[in-house]
Formats: C-alpha cells, sequence, structure tokens
C-alpha cells in the first residue's frame, strides 16, 4: 500500500494490520492500492493484479482512486474460487458506502475483513 498524506499513521497501521490478519487467517495475499489510475480503472487494476506474476493467482488486489470516485477489486484464480464475485460486490458496496461518508480508511479496513471472511480458511488448517 503506497502510503501518502491521504491517512493518518494510525489509518495506514490499521490498514496494514487488517491487511496482514486477513493473509493470515486465509493464506491468500491482499494488496491495497491507493491513487490515481489513467485510463479505464479495471485495466488499471488488472495490471496491477499482473505485477504479482506467480503469486497473483492467490492474490486480491483492492483498488481506490479517490480521486475518481472508483474502486475496484482483482481476485486471482485461486483466491477467485474462495471469493465470490457477489462477496466481492457486497465488499465493495460497503467500502464505497463508507467512502461516500468520508472514511476512506475505515472502508478499507471493512472491505479486506469481508473479503477475508468471504474466502474463509484453507482447507487443513484448523481455526
Amino acid at each position: 500500500m503506497p502510503s501518502g498524506e491521504a491517512f493518518t499513521s494510525e489509518q495506514a497501521r490499521s490498514i496494514e494490520k487488517v491487511v496482514e490478519t486477513a493473509h493470515s487467517e486465509t493464506g491468500l495475499t491482499f494488496s491495497v492500492y491507493i491513487g490515481d489510475v489513467e485510463g479505464d480503472i479495471r485495466d488499471a487494476a488488472e495490471r496491477l493484479h499482473a505485477e504479482f506474476g506467480p503469486r497473483a493467482t492467490d492474490t486480491v488486489l483492492v483498488l481506490v482512486s479517490p480521486g475518481d470516485r472508483l474502486l475496484e477489486v482483482v481476485t486471482g484464480e485461486a483466491s477467485g474460487r474462495r471469493i465470490s464475485d457477489r462477496a466481492c460486490a457486497l465488499a465493495a458496496l460497503s467500502m464505497t458506502t463508507s467512502f461516500a461518508g468520508g472514511d476512506l480508511a475505515g472502508g478499507i479496513v471493512t472491505g479486506i475483513r469481508m473479503l477475508a471472511e468471504a474466502a474463509g480458511h484453507p482447507i487443513g488448517i484448523p481455526r
């Protein structure tokens, strides 16, 4: 997550912590990108997601473009089997609702939690 002036250090830590917790609970990699993008947001999100290379299959990328008021969630092949499109849409709705209320960091934290909950624990790893 590129830290910028958009967050206090406490907010940045909260986002980093939820990303770490989501990874430890699910075994998936969660990544948050916040910033303006050139062109179509879906294309930009897919390009960023592809940069994970072989790890992209287990990666969930949340791209937030506050200046454009846009959000995109991209899952890899393996993470997409565990997180449905419906779960992504519900997390996105929750995030955008928080964003509209002025809570960018809180929306991201809630959205990552929702995505991790939808993914569940990996098979073979007890809760």
